[in-house]
């Protein structure tokens, strides 16, 4: 018996063993382009993001209307590269 427990375990080991070298880290992960995803919501080409062309596809929209008040920080009501990329990458306000 304790021996099948034993190899059993050592399966469990290996298994996991096998799957952590499966995943690559976070950091390897590549990081969004601002420009990027700003050139890909500025569907009009203004050079600017409107509080619609930010929202489009968002899961929530109400959370998206906060998020673009927030950035809109000269308020004219549009992100300008600068206000869209100012916000990237940094966690939620709570």
């Amino acid at each position: 018996m304790k021996s099948l427990i034993t190899i059993l375990a050592a399966f469990a080991v290996a298994g996991s063993f096998a799957l952590a070298a499966d995943e690559k880290p976070k950091a390897d992960k590549p990081k969004a382009d601002p420009e990027k995803a700003f050139a890909k919501k500025d569907t009009n080409s203004d050079k600017s993001l409107s509080a619609d062309e930010f929202k489009a596809g968002a899961k929530d929209a109400a959370k998206a209307d906060e998020m673009f008040k927030r950035q809109d920080k000269d308020g004219d009501g549009k992100l300008s590269l600068e206000e869209f990329k100012a916000r990237g990458g940094k966690k939620k306000d709570k």
